[in-house]
């Protein structure tokens, strides 16, 4: 159990935040600080923008929001990561599936999976512990009779079978192929083009990386089919394996093996659309499994 204190509001004024602070202390009395505390911020927010020294907030939360874009909303999970003193950060509401964008339904439309998709591995990338699913109907249970709120596309009982529930579970396999504890963000793998907005890209299709701790492996999450290149000489080994990851279905297909270069250069299976991928690369004496398979085994290559 984790207490989650606020309540998707700013804190305003000292008052307000001395009501935290009373609640914190209240619960650490309570249960003895066997549970982590931390606190629900309002849209575009973090837990820290408050309450980051506060010594009882275990961890940040964000609240990044309903919208589809990368930049003002999503990068700050990296800057929550990169805070002192440390504390670890997850987003705690991002964009929900089939909701609003940006809460205009009119003009901007409702959000698909893909868009659900691409905070998902931002977040996981820049740098988040973990990571919070939502559906637009789910969250307040609407279903034919009851009273919608901002437009919900279909009752909660058809909702929880949307295909970005279940592809959540992908990142976690993916994640948890490699070793994961001793994993941190690293956007400098991606060789920035000219402009930068196509590589590592801006809106909808900037480019998220992580890797090993070591550098024996690095994960690149790539939201559509434009060429880019990685510099593949920061990794661990002599020789490297590469694979392309679908994050829609869970499956892995080995690229090739190479001989390890300063940077090299990958095109996503499917050129031009706005379909995501992940690009792993692993040191090949670490024989690491296919990505999305569980450790232990080794890989196989054809």
């Amino acid at each position: 159990m984790i207490w989650i204190l606020g309540g998707d509001r700013p804190i305003e004024n000292l008052q307000q935040k001395d009501i935290i602070r009373t609640l914190a202390s209240g619960l650490r009395k309570g249960d003895g600080g066997v549970h982590l505390i931390t606190f629900h911020p309002s849209g575009g927010n973090g837990s820290s923008t408050w309450l980051h020294n506060e010594p009882w907030l275990d961890f940040n939360m964000r609240q990044n929001g309903h919208v589809k874009e990368f930049t003002g909303r999503y990068d700050a999970t990296r800057t929550d990561y990169d805070r002192i003193p440390i504390k670890p950060v997850v987003d705690g509401e991002p964009l929900y599936e089939d909701h609003p964008n940006s809460f205009n339904p009119k003009q901007l439309g409702y959000s698909v999976a893909a868009d659900v998709r691409r905070p998902l591995y931002w977040d996981l990338f820049d740098g988040a512990f973990g990571h919070t699913y939502g559906h637009h109907s789910v969250w307040q249970m609407w279903a034919p009779g009851r009273e919608p709120i901002n437009g919900p596309l279909m009752p909660w009982y058809e909702a929880i079978d949307q295909p970005g529930a279940g592809q959540m579970q992908n990142a976690r396999r993916l994640i948890e192929s490699r070793p994961f504890l001793t994993r941190v963000p690293d956007d400098s793998l991606i060789l920035p083009s000219v402009p930068a907005t196509s590589i590592p890209g801006a809106g909808v299709y900037h480019l998220a990386a992580t890797r090993g701790e070591d550098f024996s492996y690095a994960l690149i999450y790539v939201p559509a089919g434009r060429a880019f290149s990685v510099r593949t000489g920061k990794l661990s080994g002599e020789r490297l394996r590469a694979w392309w990851f679908d994050p829609r279905n869970g499956r892995s297909e080995l690229i090739d093996e190479f001989a390890k270069t300063e940077s090299h250069r990958f095109t996503p299976p499917i050129p031009g659309e706005l379909l995501d991928w992940v690009l792993v690369i692993d040191d090949a004496s670490k024989n690491y499994p296919p990505p999305g398979q569980r450790r232990g085994g080794t890989a196989q290559l054809k």
